[in-house]
């Protein structure tokens, strides 16, 4: 959690860069790649809260929830 405080205030940081000075496509880049771990760091985070708080899962269960977090293009 804590890494999601830091991951959000390096993005504010950016995208206040990004809207003060003209996009240079570098600025665009590092917005995008914070905002995706960002997401990323946060969905982590709920993940993880959610499966300590689901009751134990059979192994077909963990195998089909590893697929969806996969995605279809896996």
């Amino acid at each position: 959690m804590a890494g999601n405080l830091k991951l959000r205030s390096q993005l504010a940081n950016a995208e206040r860069r990004l809207k003060a000075q003209p996009d240079d496509g570098a600025r665009r880049a590092e917005v995008d790649l914070l905002r995706t771990e960002y997401q990323t760091s946060a969905l982590a985070d709920y993940i993880v809260r959610v499966v300590d708080d689901a009751p134990a899962l059979s192994a077909a269960q963990r195998d089909r929830l590893a697929l969806l977090l996969k995605g279809s293009d896996a």
